[in-house]
Formats: structure tokens, C-alpha cells, sequence
């Protein structure tokens, strides 16, 4: 995957929240602000 430059849309993408459920950045889109927080060593 390339590298996303600031001040560029970021590509869609799915990830599983802490309950295991599957989330989608587009989900969001028009809605609210999304924070991203990655934690390393965390599993």
C-alpha cells in the first residue's frame, strides 16, 4: 500500500474494534471525526 500524504483523503480501510466487530472508515465519512490510536505490542 502507498504511502498516504498529509492533507489527503485516507483510503478506505476495515479494522476489528476491541469487541471483535469489524468497523469501516467509510462508515464514517460525512458523519464525525475518527481518531486513529495504534498501539504496538498490544494483541
Amino acid at each position: 500500500m502507498p504511502r498516504v500524504e498529509i492533507q489527503t483523503p485516507a483510503p478506505d480501510f476495515s479494522l476489528k474494534d476491541f469487541n471483535g466487530q469489524t468497523i469501516t472508515l467509510s462508515d464514517f465519512k460525512g458523519k464525525q471525526n475518527v481518531v486513529l490510536v495504534f498501539n504496538r505490542g498490544f494483541t
